[in-house]
């Protein structure tokens, strides 16, 4: 053996190797969590959208004495808004002195 050549402990790749096995893991698992929260927040986001609409219905209602036949009347005369890039919103009216069906499906 050359003596300038330094020998390598046996083991040593695995030394490295297992560390950077958890780095990994860890990275993997924290992207996880986080794709998680952020699907969980879009929910939360189109049920609080959900929500305001209905609430903004009931108010018409109450002043008003029948709900509204559209978003767009919504939109005009009570400021809702939203976007609709990220939101695809369902208003389905029944008859005027029935609670209109709302649904609301996030694009993202």
């Amino acid at each position: 053996m050359n003596r300038f050549q330094k020998s390598r402990p046996r083991g040593a790749l695995w030394g490295r190797l297992i560390p950077a096995g958890f780095f990994v893991l860890a990275l993997v698992l924290f992207l996880m969590g986080l794709n998680s929260l952020s699907g969980t927040t879009a929910r939360q986001e189109a049920e609080g959208l959900k929500n305001s609409i209905l609430q903004s219905a009931v108010h018409c209602y109450a002043l008003e004495g029948f709900y509204p036949d559209s978003l767009r009347y919504l939109e005009d005369h009570y400021g809702l808004q939203y976007d609709e890039d990220r939101y695809v919103v369902s208003y389905e009216v029944i008859g005027s002195n029935l609670m209109p069906g709302v649904s609301v499906i996030p694009l993202q």
